[in-house]
């Protein structure tokens, strides 16, 4: 049988051949790709004179076989998996850290780029801007990965980062199974009272995906649940809150306490390797941020606030359920549900009363496409002749105003068992132009899928999630680079979020809302009073959300800043967590330690600071447009020419400070978030 990952695709925009690709063809494609690009390498370094074409040109060029594997394989990890994939993963995730290892600590190619670093400080390479910056990020990546350390050294980081990539391997898996034996089964909707039929109907569709009987209700991947806003039944709220905070802590084969601390422990020793005195000095010394102590400089000023305001709203909550429940105090499970009512109390707004005016494929089309043709030319058209990967993939090829070819986009919207939880965006194929590739690239979400016939309803959260996570395509979509190492979204950790946050902004802006939000059965237009409410409540509940968020991202630098690995990783998260002054029993940590995939299996490890440190960017992004007109044409451009466009290949912090015409603050941040003294 051919293989169709033994061969770049032919098929629209190198779209991979779903049709044709098994389970079987994986760890084939990977073995023959790995070798193809060995011997790549080798014609490199055999190359007796060194320049930047038959050295950097020829690195950025090399490896397409083994990149176009890897980029269908991770997809399928996170959005589709099953038991033989995650054995090819236990396999694959080690080799493809150790291959890369062999290449960006092999001696021979450092050396090469250290004499091209000495041909340029001599000034005999004439390089353009993004050769000269390929040049720099190049000898960071590879003394970054430990090409600077003694042979023995070097083994060891080898070493490290093979058995790393199994362990977040099996994370990925024993999380995902955990969640789907903790989903709550129901006999009966008897239970469900609260919630909407669409809501109802998908928990029985929920059931049936599972080959249950009943109702389902599946568990998501932060400490919460939108189901909490308004069952009825503070019983089961309980145990859906309860159930998710347990997720990999149970002691049985899904618990991930023993994966967490192998992992801390390997990655304290890597960082010691490097001369740093902890992990999070070694990850942050590579992103914009620098330095720990730069984060905590601006996280220390923030969390005493938003305690404060967590506590106030608490009081406030407490109230409203004492005319509910009198006596009882108010839980973590409660939060949710009053804050809904207290909303609808104060300033006229229920958004659950919102759901059956945001159809999914409407607010897609009319919504999130709408907002990006009128800022940035773009158009997108359904392409039903071509096969994703999923049966549930939306495909659509997109153009420039000109009509030229931009890329292909892949919507995977619907939750299923075999899916990683939360909302995510990943490239199948980078833009470059060196390689004359366009880009394709795929949203996925986990929004319950309907009953057939039943439409599907987004919440106001999700909707706001589909443009968020839509600024992500649009930064990959809209790269226009030389080199792959710069596509699109390849830029530091604490600055690959900033796009995506601006993006939520055209959510509620009346021109795109007017597009969009319709009734799904009248098609009556949402009343435009309803963007004034909601915007009335921006800093609304941003105590909770601001504490819910923080306790996870100093969870995560405390974890990697730790002098030792801690036995009781649940006694550690409690007290890093009243370190900070952010100990709250009504406000869970967002993430708690075992089932922290950002940073166990998703590459956030030191690094989940970057959603605020990039929203500091967002909130001075959001008012310069504001500043200019908004929803302009013009503006869209020079957003993208300033900054979607440049992907990494110029220092990302240069990019804004050009772009906003001043030093970032963090005022409007805390302005927008209520946390301003």
């Amino acid at each position: 049988m051919t293989n169709p990952l033994l061969q770049l695709s032919t098929l629209e925009h190198e779209l991979p051949d779903f049709s044709k690709l098994t389970d079987e063809h994986y760890l084939t494609a990977f073995e023959a790709a790995t070798k193809a690009h060995l011997a790549e390498i080798e014609e490199i370094v055999s190359q007796p004179e060194i320049t930047f074409e038959n050295t950097l040109v020829a690195l950025e060029s090399s490896g397409q076989l083994l990149t176009a594997m890897m980029y269908v394989f991770y997809n399928k990890t996170a959005s589709d998996t099953n038991e033989e994939i995650q054995r090819l993963e236990a396999i694959i995730f080690p080799k493809f850290s150790a291959h890369q290892d062999s290449i960006q600590l092999d001696p021979r190619l450092f050396t090469r780029l250290t004499e091209l670093e000495a041909q340029r400080s001599k000034g005999e390479l004439s390089l353009d801007a993004e050769s000269d910056w390929l040049l720099t990020k190049y000898l960071e990546d590879f003394r970054h990965a430990g090409s600077e350390l003694g042979d023995k050294e070097r083994a060891r980081v080898a070493e490290i980062n093979e058995r790393l990539a199994g362990l977040e391997a099996e994370f990925d898996k024993r999380l995902l199974a955990d969640s789907n034996d903790l989903a709550i089964n129901l006999p009966d909707s008897s239970r469900l009272s609260g919630l909407s039929q669409t809501e109802i109907d998908s928990c029985k569709q929920a059931a049936q995906t599972r080959g249950q009987d009943g109702y389902t209700i599946p568990l998501l991947n932060y400490s919460g649940h939108p189901m909490l806003a308004t069952l009825d039944d503070r019983e089961l709220r309980r145990e859906i809150l309860e159930r998710t905070l347990s997720r990999g802590s149970r002691g049985n084969a899904n618990d991930t306490s023993d994966l967490a601390r192998e992992a801390l422990d390997l990655r304290r020793e890597k960082a010691k390797l490097f001369g740093y005195e902890n992990y999070s000095q070694y990850v942050t010394s590579k992103q914009t941020a620098k330095s720990p102590e730069r984060i905590h400089e601006v996280l220390r000023r923030i969390a005493p606030i938003a305690r404060r305001n967590a506590e106030a709203e608490a009081g406030e909550l407490q109230k409203l359920m004492e005319r509910e429940l009198p006596g009882e105090e108010l839980k973590a499970w409660d939060w949710d549900r009053y804050t809904e009512q207290l909303r609808a109390e104060r300033y006229s707004v229920d958004t659950s009363l919102l759901k059956p005016f945001f159809e999914l494929r409407r607010v897609l089309e009319d919504g999130v496409f709408f907002a990006a043709g009128k800022l940035y030319g773009l158009r997108f058209e359904p392409r039903n002749d071509l096969t994703g990967y999923h049966p549930d993939n939306w495909v659509y090829e997109v153009f420039y105003e000109d009509g030229s070819k931009c890329g292909l986009y892949i919507f995977d919207p619907y939750a299923r068992p075999s899916k990683s939880g939360g909302a995510w965006m990943n490239n199948l194929v980078d833009q470059s132009r060196l390689l004359g590739k366009l880009p394709i690239v795929v949203n996925n979400m986990n929004i319950p899928k309907p009953a057939a016939g039943s439409p599907a309803l987004m919440t106001f959260d999700e909707v706001n999630t589909l443009f968020h996570e839509f600024g992500h395509t649009l930064h990959g979509l809209l790269s226009s680079v030389e080199y792959p190492r710069f596509s699109g979204t390849n830029v530091e950790r604490d600055f690959v979020e900033f796009p995506s946050q601006v993006n939520e902004m055209w959510m509620l802006w009346p021109e795109v809302l007017a597009n969009y939000a319709a009734h799904y059965e009248s098609g009556e237009k949402l009343d435009p009073i309803w963007i004034d409410k909601i915007q009335a409540t921006e800093a609304f509940n941003q105590g909770f959300e601001t504490t819910h968020y923080l306790q996870a991202a100093i969870l995560d630098l405390a974890l990697h800043e730790s002098d030792g690995t801690p036995e009781d990783l649940v006694a550690f998260e409690r007290e890093a967590i009243a370190s900070y002054g952010l100990e709250f029993h009504a406000v869970p940590t967002r993430y708690r330690t075992n089932y922290f995939a950002h940073i166990f299996a998703g590459g956030y490890s030191s690094g989940y600071y970057g959603y605020i440190w990039s929203e500091v960017l967002d909130a001075e992004s959001v008012n310069w447009f504001k500043q200019h007109g908004g929803l302009k044409r013009s503006n869209g451009q020079i957003f993208a020419d300033a900054l979607l466009s440049r992907g990494g290949s110029h220092d990302s912090m240069e990019l804004v400070r050009s772009f906003l015409g001043h030093e970032p603050s963090v005022e409007p941040l805390m302005k927008r978030r209520g946390l301003l003294d």
